[in-house]
């Protein structure tokens, strides 16, 4: 009986301590939608974005995907991101899919434009670049690499 009770009491503390870990690592994520207004972009390929993917600007998250859908007459991807308010992105600025390394997860880079004139709500980027597909470009490379000229007599 009394090593069914010490299980018992070992068994609560386990829960109680990944109950902890759960709630700090809540507490430090970065999950909550900001009050920004909303942007839209337009890619040729959106891999590796879901929704509360981030949107950085020089490396700083400023922001963060919100939707996504299927546009069904360009079949492009459109993206639909939330910035901060406090945060004002040139007219003419382009936003493009990003890689935090080669197994790394996807965000979207901000490059700011040299316009005076700033994005409002609802405006859509102009010059978008979507991700890249590092293994059919790893694939054409090793192919490419080994279709060199034939030898004599094959």
């Amino acid at each position: 009986m009394r090593e069914k009770l010490l299980e018992t009491l070992i068994g609560a503390l386990v829960l109680v301590v990944a109950g902890g870990f759960f709630i700090y690592a809540y507490s430090r994520a970065d999950t909550e939608v900001s009050g920004g207004y909303a942007l839209v972009a337009n890619f040729d390929r959106a891999d590796g974005l879901t929704r509360g993917t981030d949107v950085r600007l020089s490396g700083i998250k400023i922001g963060q995907v919100i939707d996504q859908a299927l546009d069904r007459q360009t079949y492009f991807a459109k993206v639909t991101v939330s910035i901060d308010p406090t945060v004002e992105i040139p007219a003419d600025s382009s936003i493009r899919v990003a890689s935090e390394g080669l197994l790394g997860g996807a965000y979207l880079s901000i490059e700011p434009g040299a316009s005076d004139d700033m994005m409002k709500a609802g405006d859509e980027f102009l010059h978008t670049q979507g991700a890249v597909d590092l293994v059919g470009l790893l694939g054409q490379a090793v192919f490419s690499a080994g279709g060199g000229k034939q030898e004599d007599g094959q």
